[in-house]
């Protein structure tokens, strides 16, 4: 008999119990890019372990689920923070020949200064969370798992070529139907739904790559569709926040009589951005499907 289906999801989630652990120190010592890492690796094991839930008992699991969304959304204050700081700063660059040296320093801290100082805010959250009860139950529960998680024995006992190819049909399918219904939502519920694709993709990537020891090049193959179609909605999605951020800001400004020009020509820049990004989703939507 091959590998059993229990077998390779027990390696794959080794995998990802690796990558969250390993990024702890990092985020520990605020080292270059690691709230990033241990973020997604938070949310990649989160994503595993719902695309192949079947074979793991419901209980553990969804408890489990509920620790990890909360420590993927503790992280995700300071990293969205971190994002919109660098974007910011990259936008104002673009536009400090234009400026006058007092409208770029008020801007400038109504953006990017701002932006810092709540990734330092969220940074210091992340550093006591790592330190109380409640990370480490569950860090010590994902070490007990990377060799043992809760699998239910029938269902873990199936071969892993066809229950791994179980999974990435249906993921797949998940992310169709929601492109399907995209060309026939509102304006207005467009964006949403075009997160919710993003969300899905992700999810699809992420199951092809636990999946990869088991299919090979199926699994590589559609994970890289799968992150293309991620990455371009990502993309539209950090415009569109990254825009809405600065209106807010632009009317925080207003309110304090200061000149809004600035603020207003970010936006633009942004909306820019954000359609290019729609330019490209009916391309990389298709090739989830056609490969």
């Amino acid at each position: 008999m091959g590998v059993t289906a229990g077998t390779a999801l027990i390696t794959a989630l080794g995998d990802d119990v690796d990558r969250l652990t390993a990024a702890e120190p990092d985020v520990r010592a605020d080292a270059d890019d690691s709230v990033h890492q241990m973020r997604v690796a938070t949310r990649r094991l989160r994503s595993v372990l719902r695309s192949y839930k079947t074979l793991l008992q419901r209980d553990p699991v969804t408890a489990a689920n509920i620790e990890l969304k909360w420590l993927a959304d503790l992280l995700g204050v300071a990293r969205d923070a971190e994002v919109r700081a660098d974007r910011f700063v990259t936008l104002l660059d673009k536009q400090a020949a234009d400026l006058s040296p007092g409208d770029l320093a008020t801007a400038t801290a109504r953006l990017v200064t701002a932006e810092r100082a709540r990734y330092e805010s969220a940074h210091t959250d992340i550093l006591t969370a790592l330190d109380a009860d409640r990370y480490r139950a569950l860090h010590d529960l994902l070490i007990r798992w990377r060799t043992a998680p809760p699998l239910r024995s029938s269902r873990a006992a199936a071969p892993a070529a066809g229950f791994f190819g179980f999974v990435l049909h249906r993921d797949q399918e998940r992310v169709e139907a929601l492109i399907r219904t995209e060309p026939t939502v509102s304006p207005a519920d467009r964006v949403e739904l075009l997160h919710d694709i993003r969300k899905s993709a992700k999810r699809l990537r992420y199951s092809c790559e636990a999946a990869e020891g088991v299919l090979g090049e199926q699994a590589t193959a559609l994970g890289s569709r799968a992150k293309r179609l991620q990455t371009v909605l990502g993309d539209h999605r950090d415009a569109v926040e990254s825009r809405e951020a600065i209106l807010e800001r632009a009317a925080a400004a207003e309110a304090a009589g200061e000149s809004t020009d600035i603020y207003h020509r970010l936006a633009a820049v942004e909306q820019s951005a954000a359609d290019r990004e729609l330019d490209r989703y009916p391309v990389a939507a298709r090739a989830l499907s056609t490969g």
